[in-house]
């Protein structure tokens, strides 16, 4: 493949940008992103507006090029060709399935380019894959919805447990939850991480109680951090 002579002299100049480029583009591109909510979702349907463009509008507002979805969608309204309306009623609509299986398939062909690389982290506990899992825990919203305007408590975002391996150093999955008043224990983790994977594994849990122990940073240290489960299927 010839290379232009711009990209020639980003590659000799910085080559770890270019590199990580060509990474997400490989991997995220709209091709498998489209696919994947093809393959996921059970409620919603493509007409007109992709996954792959709600996937970039959110890019843009998460990595703060933009402030807003809006702002984002009317730099890009030529391109996308939908109304504002028909891309928050996607937004609105998508099973929390689909950014789950997102992060799955992702980390999956990670996980393969840094095996194939011979690239792994140093293991944390010889002999088990260790996955860490925390919750997040988010303020309450802005009152922008009309039916919010007259109240005086605002809306919770929606909840989520991340399960991240340390070996790769990446998340390797998601679990989101809708409820912003749920606990994270109702995210059970079990049933579809655990196992399957074929290998030994050491669960590492995030408690939410080190946020309370401060005052003591021996006590937080002790707090936050709790062995949780073994896996021997791979034995």
């Amino acid at each position: 493949m010839e290379l232009s002579a711009i990209l020639k002299r980003f590659m000799e100049r910085s080559p770890i940008p270019v590199m990580v480029r060509a990474l997400l583009e490989r991997i995220l591109n709209a091709e498998r992103l489209n696919a994947c909510f093809a393959r996921v979702t059970q409620k919603q349907y493509t007409r007109e507006l992709l996954f792959s463009s709600i996937f970039e509008l959110m890019s843009l507002v998460v990595l703060k090029a933009f402030p807003s979805v809006n702002a984002a969608y009317l730099a890009q309204q030529a391109r996308i060709g939908v109304s504002i309306t028909s891309v928050y009623n996607k937004l609105n609509g998508l099973e929390t399935e689909v950014p789950a299986a997102l992060v799955q398939e992702t980390a999956t062909e990670f996980d393969h380019l840094i095996t194939q690389l011979n690239a792994p982290c140093q293991a944390l506990l010889p002999g088990y894959r260790v996955k860490m899992v925390d919750g997040n825990c988010l303020a309450s919203t802005q009152h922008r919805l009309a039916v919010l305007r007259d109240k005086s408590a605002g809306a919770l975002p929606g909840k989520s447990l991340v399960i991240y391996d340390p070996g790769l150093e990446m998340a390797i999955d998601v679990l989101p939850c809708e409820d912003g008043h749920a606990q994270e224990r109702r995210c059970s983790i079990a049933s579809r991480t655990e196992c399957k994977l074929g290998t030994c594994s050491s669960w590492i849990a995030i408690s939410a109680c080190a946020a309370t122990c401060s005052r003591s940073p021996a006590k937080a240290a002790i707090s936050s951090v709790g062995i949780t489960s073994r896996c021997h299927a791979g034995r």
